[in-house]
């Protein structure tokens, strides 16, 4: 298997007594993983079987189509790490050159056969396809190697699980994972129909001619199908909350920055050293999958809010984009994205494309077209200058910041500053020192041109939005409202 490059891993602050969320939620993880040893399980819970995932000793397989082989190779070292992310120890890893797919068995008859040598060899359980697997195929490779097969949606559909802590979280990972599993359902044929009796099979019906009932299999689809709808209401009225607390903040006219790139590219880091907010930061991939949004200040003075989102990755399974849409447009709703890029990775314009490519999705589903981009290139510390001058050179717009060590994050905070909107609306005020709230409100929402305390109260000149500007006219010392 091809060796995985060191991938980042934060810093802890020397001396810090008290631990922070995120390092509390850390540990907890840490105290949780999964038991290496333990036999892979098919765990019968709807008389259906139900792929649970325990996943302890792989095999990974990939169908190399397009693109170069370094480009293969690192889809199928990214493959490794989501498994290892997902608890697994990785054995062993096998790449088919072909034209496309092999619609019966993904890699062939022949590399199946090489793939079962590799398996009892390795005393693998488990072998993951980089690809999302038909049914079909799911069903002939089990068949042939005898082991557990699972895809690269079903393996990131279980880090998900096991990541997800809130409420919605909860929710979105499974609403996607019952899409994943309604066409993958599998029972044992007509022997466990519900057969229909008496006149239930029809007018004129009698023996030999009632056919079977609803199938054990069309039970738990429908019943599927029912918690999906559930599931789709609660994430709805969930969105309403979110929608109210983003009503908040729009009528504050609070600008809005949100964090998108990669997964583990530093996201949860940069909004902790933007912000100190302490979330969660580990050395996994989609370690982050509830948003966290935070208030930051820029150095003029004017507050904005910070949202970390869900990582991305190649080929983020289309589950999962639906079910986390409210989650995801948040991103479209911002004034301004920060994209942050992995600074050590082999190829990070191809992480780029990626996250665009998401990104675009995403907008396509929505009416209003995305937001301006910032490019963050995070992970300088541990980037080669070779590296960093290639980066400057594809993305000349970027700033380069290290969220560990902090080296360039006074440059980011002052270009988020330049590139927020700005207030546009110009008052000349004299506000009388009973009325130091507005003066306040005219520090964190506006930006100050020029203050002064008299004997009559705080004289002001600054640029505001509508809103305020209308609250201070009452106090205007020149008549009109610029």
């Amino acid at each position: 298997m091809t060796e995985l490059t060191d991938i980042y891993e934060p810093r802890d602050d020397a001396g810090d007594d008290e631990m922070s969320t995120g390092e509390w939620e850390l540990e907890g993880r840490a105290g949780l993983r999964r038991v290496a040893g333990l036999s892979t399980e098919l765990a019968d819970i709807t008389e259906v079987e139900y792929r649970q995932l325990r996943l302890e000793r792989v095999v990974l397989v990939g169908v190399w189509t397009e693109g170069t082989a370094a480009q293969s190779q690192a889809s199928l070292g990214e493959l490794a790490q989501l498994a290892e992310t997902a608890g697994s120890e990785v054995l062993e890893g096998l790449v088919q050159r072909r034209d496309r797919p092999d619609p019966a068995t993904y890699i062939g008859s022949g590399k199946v056969t090489e793939l079962g040598e590799i398996v009892r060899a390795t005393g693998a359980d488990t072998v993951i396809a980089d690809g999302e697997l038909s049914p079909g195929q799911l069903r002939q490779l089990e068949s042939k190697l005898k082991v557990k097969v699972v895809d690269r949606t079903a393996l990131i559909l279980d880090i998900f699980a096991q990541h997800a802590r809130s409420r919605e979280g909860k929710a979105q990972v499974e609403l996607a994972q019952l899409q994943y599993l309604i066409p993958r359902l599998r029972g044992w044929g007509e022997s466990l129909s519900r057969q229909a009796g008496g006149r239930a099979g029809g007018a004129g019906g009698g023996v030999g001619l009632r056919g079977p009932g609803e199938t054990k299999l069309e039970t738990d689809r429908r019943r599927i199908n029912k918690r999906v709808s559930k599931l789709r209401r609660e994430i709805a009225a969930m969105n309403t909350i979110r929608e109210t607390k983003r009503g908040r903040r729009t009528a504050n006219e609070i600008p809005s920055v949100a964090i998108v790139g990669y997964t583990n590219a530093g996201k949860s880091s940069l909004l902790n050293a933007i912000t100190g907010a302490g979330v969660l930061v580990e050395n996994a991939l989609f370690a982050t999958l509830d948003p966290t949004t935070r208030r930051a200040s820029t150095p003029d003075g004017r507050t904005f809010t910070m949202t970390d989102t869900v990582g991305f990755v190649r080929h983020l399974p289309h589950q999962l984009v639906d079910a986390f849409r409210s989650t995801l447009e948040e991103t479209a709703r911002a004034d301004l994205l920060l994209h942050v890029v992995d600074g050590a990775d082999p190829a990070p314009e191809e992480q780029v494309n990626a996250v665009r490519q998401v990104l675009g999705e995403i907008s396509g589903r929505g009416d209003e077209p995305l937001p301006p981009e910032l490019l963050v290139i995070n992970k300088a510390d541990v980037a080669t200058e070779v590296t960093l001058a290639r980066l400057r050179h594809l993305l000349p717009d970027a700033v380069v910041v290290s969220a560990s060590s902090g080296s360039g994050i006074p440059e980011l905070v002052e270009v988020i500053a330049d590139r927020l909107p700005r207030p546009t609306t110009v008052v000349d005020a004299l506000v009388p020192y009973t009325r130091g709230e507005l003066v306040s409100r005219a520090h964190s929402e506006g930006e100050i041109l020029h203050e002064d305390h008299v004997e009559g109260g705080t004289r002001l000149s600054v640029r505001v939005r509508p809103e305020l500007a209308a609250a201070l006219s009452e106090f205007s010392t020149n008549g009109s409202v610029a």
